[in-house]
């Protein structure tokens, strides 16, 4: 098994001083018989000649071994420091694979991958060019400048209507007076560059209910390109003078060679402009707000200084107009060729060349929606429309990053300064599950994207697995939270960016290759499609094995088969129940009492999860060695449904639970606290009425389900039964908008964890879990047993809810939400959440896992 701690050892080469060059003997010549009657100091002269000859020579050899140990051993031994936890799996990359290079990477260079601003893009690359729009809206009455999407704006919606994930995007951004739409579309042309060209359409509207105040009869846009590798932008004024010419800015990479940035509009604009220095990128907001300040305190106008530093590596360009108003913003690269062919170009990326191909492209993505989720027919038009935002915003959502985790280390490691580690410098390409609120990568989260992304493009999904898989270290470690690069963490406040290498996440990443496996066994896919599937699964199947170890080993229980999710604070005093952060389910109730003699239903089933995986992988691949008979074996123990009953189950309640070292008698009571020396607060302290003991955790909710979403439980046993009755019960699980994740009869339900933790997985209907109890729902619907029929109009119903529930809730609020209330069904948490809850697409399809 891979994963261990063996090291490569280097192959040492013999040294030239090892080669007869430097040895006295050879570079001597024989001296002839001397006459015994030559003078002692004679002598004594020849022998000193020939002991500094000889110690000149073995001085020589010396040092070039000496040289040798320090260059080839003693740095080994150096590098050998470096801590595991920062050292990368001892493989080859997956991302180095050839169906990852070439065209299918060339095509993927441009994209809109900067999720947590309105409308942003950049290429594929650790320094890129980077691209984006911001706009002055108002706030109270005042102006403020939109950029970085926050909740904090008030737009009364934003987000892609349709995005395919490669070359064309169109989103709508409802800013309380006015109504922007952003149309991206990327075109590889005779004469491009690598990666190609690319074009941004801005419409600026008035909707109807618009109030008639000046305020909203104009829009101020700000355009901007900036150069991460701080390479000076070269700006044009021709543009900003004349409208019939369209440069506004050019310069030179390496990797596009030269390019040009053009501006069209057959609308009355008026233009300003800004240039900077600055290596910093995520506060670009910033500067413009400064300029704009300055000049407003100056000389009281709303417009850029129409200046710029003499190396600029940002310009901005201030476009105002009155509203209506509609330009094209096109990028071309490769423009020094000889076939450049510039002018032509541009053209047919502006004006009403540019309306032919984004409506081509749209009723490209129309025709690929119906076909793909196969909703013809089956859906009214405000589904319609919901399903493909939910898959839009998915496909719109992935992002780029690039740079280094930190990880959090022991005390004990005696850092001077930081109390992190850091990563090796990375790359992740990769959906979020928030633009506004979780613009980056989350590991756990990432299985139920690619649920989705996998069924609209194989290509693209593969390509996020393997960026995610190349995140592993020698460990088999994943951080689950992936934080690179100064934009992404400008979002996260400092305590909670170092990830813990000690903790888990649920390995949701199986998922997708399960659906993958399924689907090549029932013929899904191409075959290219299936020789690409196969050839990841054999270039991944090392980090999969570390990943499967990891858990295994570092997770494991006490009992055999027994896992716990490894991180909970058992010395709090300020929660009430522990949380299982890294179990992805927050604060969903565990035992309270954290302990090594836990044992947690939902992580028993992903371990069993990825185990079938690696069995059928290995089988895919047609390998019979012990690796893959060992993890048959795992699977049968992990499936045996007797010793799952015997270590989870209670037959008094019909349920699956937790195990551990618990009491239900546990409270948060208001208590003076004394801080320093002399000052008392008052804070919402735990209170223990009652000895714990080893016994099964009684709270009823999603955990309790997994035995069932793994489809566990025989479709005769009566035990399914009792599954049926827990998810149908008003007083347990059901509501009209979903299933809630914490029955009603927990102790526990809708309690606060803390004085500042609201309850999050204690009763809110979450869409993932739902999504996964659907599908297990089906599959016992379909399956011949005593409880099909029953089976079957669960299912149903517990669908129409949900789809109800969702498609009003959109077209209400204009928004995917993070999770429902379960009492009246309104999105809470984040809004803008299209990540897991874009699932209702799949929902809508009635397309669910086969195994």
């Amino acid at each position: 098994m891979t994963g261990g701690g063996r090291r490569t050892a280097r192959s040492r080469t013999k040294s030239g001083a090892d080669s007869g060059d430097g040895d006295p003997s050879q570079s001597e010549r024989p001296h002839p018989r001397r006459p015994r009657d030559r003078r002692k100091s004679d002598g004594f002269i020849g022998i000193l000649n020939l002991n500094l000859k000889y110690v000149l020579g073995v001085s020589a050899v010396a040092f070039l071994i000496i040289f040798f140990m320090v260059n080839h051993l003693v740095k080994p031994a150096h590098e050998a420091k470096r801590p595991r936890v920062v050292t990368p799996f001892p493989a080859p990359k997956i991302m180095d694979l050839p169906q990852f290079q070439g065209e299918h990477r060339e095509s993927l260079y441009w994209g809109t991958y900067r999720p947590h601003v309105y409308l942003g893009i950049r290429a594929r690359a650790p320094r890129s060019l980077l691209a984006g729009l911001m706009w002055i809206g108002v706030n109270d009455g005042r102006y403020a400048l939109r950029h970085v999407c926050q909740d904090s704006d008030g737009l009364s919606s934003y987000g892609w209507t349709s995005h395919n994930g490669r070359d064309f995007g169109h989103q709508v951004l409802v800013d309380h007076g006015m109504v922007l739409a952003t149309s991206f579309l990327k075109s590889k042309e005779v004469g491009s560059g690598y990666g190609g060209d690319w074009a941004v359409r801005i419409e600026v509207q008035r909707p109807k209910s618009t109030p008639g105040e000046e305020i909203w009869k104009s829009s101020h846009l700000f355009f901007y390109l900036a150069d991460e590798d701080g390479n000076t932008l070269d700006m044009s004024t021709d543009a900003l003078k004349n409208r019939d010419h369209t440069l506004l800015a050019s310069g030179t990479r390496s990797e596009i060679e030269d390019w040009q940035l053009h501006l069209k509009s057959m609308d009355e604009v008026e233009m300003h402009y800004s240039g900077f220095r600055t290596p910093h990128m995520h506060n670009l907001s910033d500067l413009v707000q400064e300029n704009l300040a300055e000049q407003a305190r100056k000389y009281g106008r709303l417009q850029l200084s129409d200046s710029i530093h003499h190396s600029s590596n940002v310009l901005v360009f201030q476009i105002s107009a009155r509203n209506p108003v509609k330009m094209d913003i096109a990028f071309v690269s490769g423009v020094d060729s000889e076939r450049s062919r510039v002018e032509e170009r541009v053209s047919s990326l502006t004006g009403e060349s540019l309306t032919s191909r984004l409506d081509e492209k749209q009723r490209e993505f129309d025709s690929k929606f119906e076909k793909t989720f196969n909703v013809a027919g089956k859906l009214d038009k405000e589904s319609m429309i919901l399903g493909k935002a939910a898959v839009g915003n998915m496909l719109g959502g992935i992002g780029y990053f690039y740079g280094q985790s930190k990880i959090s280390v022991p005390a004990a490691a005696n850092l001077q300064r930081n109390d992190y580690l850091s990563y090796w410098p990375a790359e992740l390409y990769s959906a979020v599950p928030s633009r506004p609120f979780f613009p980056r990568g989350f590991l756990w989260d990432e299985g139920f994207h690619q649920l989705l992304i996998w069924r609209w493009d194989i290509r693209i999904c593969l390509d996020i697995l393997g960026h995610w898989l190349d995140l592993m270290n020698i460990d088999g470690w994943i951080p689950r939270e992936q934080i690179l690069g100064a934009e992404a963490l400008s979002k996260v406040p400092e305590e909670f960016v170092p990830q813990h290498p000690s903790n888990g996440n649920p390995p949701t990443l199986f998922l997708v290759l399960r659906d993958l496996i399924d689907g090549m066994k029932a013929k899904k896919f191409n075959a290219a499609e299936s020789n690409e599937i196969s050839s990841f699964l054999e270039s991944a199947s090392g980090r999969l094995d570390a990943w499967f170890q990891w858990f295994n080993t570092t997770q494991s229980g006490k009992e055999k088969g027994s896992y716990y999710w490894h991180g909970r604070d058992s010395k709090t005093v300020r929660e009430l129940n522990p949380k299982a952060l890294f179990s992805g389910l927050d604060d969903y109730p565990r035992a309270s009492h954290p302990s090594e003699d836990e044992r947690h239903v939902d992580l028993r089933c992903w371990i069993l999860l990825a185990a079938d995986c690696m069995h059928s992988i290995g089988n895919l691949l047609g390998k019979e060695d012990k690796t893959t008979k060992d993890y048959s074996a795992t699977a049968k123990l992990l499936a045996d449904f007797d010793y799952l009953n015997q270590m989870h189950f209670d037959a008094a309640d019909g349920a699956y639970y937790d195990f551990g070292n618990h009491t239900e008698k546990v409270c948060c009571l208001w208590k003076e606290v004394l801080v320093g020396s002399n000052h008392a607060t008052r804070e919402l302290v735990r209170e223990v009425l009652e000895r714990p003991k080893l016994r099964l955790v009684p709270h009823v909710g999603y955990v309790s389900l997994f035995p069932f979403i793994r489809r566990m439980i025989p479709t005769d046993s009566w035990i399914l039964e009792k599954q049926l009755d827990l998810i149908s019960n008003k007083s347990v699980l059901w509501t009209d908008y979903g299933l809630r994740s914490l029955a009603r009869t927990s102790t526990l339900y809708m309690k606060r964890n803390t004085e500042h933790d609201p309850p999050y997985w204690r009763g809110p209907i979450w869409m993932n879990m739902n999504y996964l109890i659907l599908s297990a729902l089906h599959h016992y619907s379909t399956e011949d047993g005593p409880y099909r029929d029953r089976a079957k109009v669960i299912y149903d119903e517990l669908r129409d809810n949900l789809i109800r529930n969702i498609v009003r809730n959109y077209h209400q609020t204009g928004f995917l939400w993070e999770h429902y209330d379960q009492t009246k069904g309104n999105g809470k948490g984040c809004r803008l959440f299209t990540g897991w809850t874009a699932l209702v697409l799949l929902i809508m399809s009635e397309t669910y896992s086969q195994s």
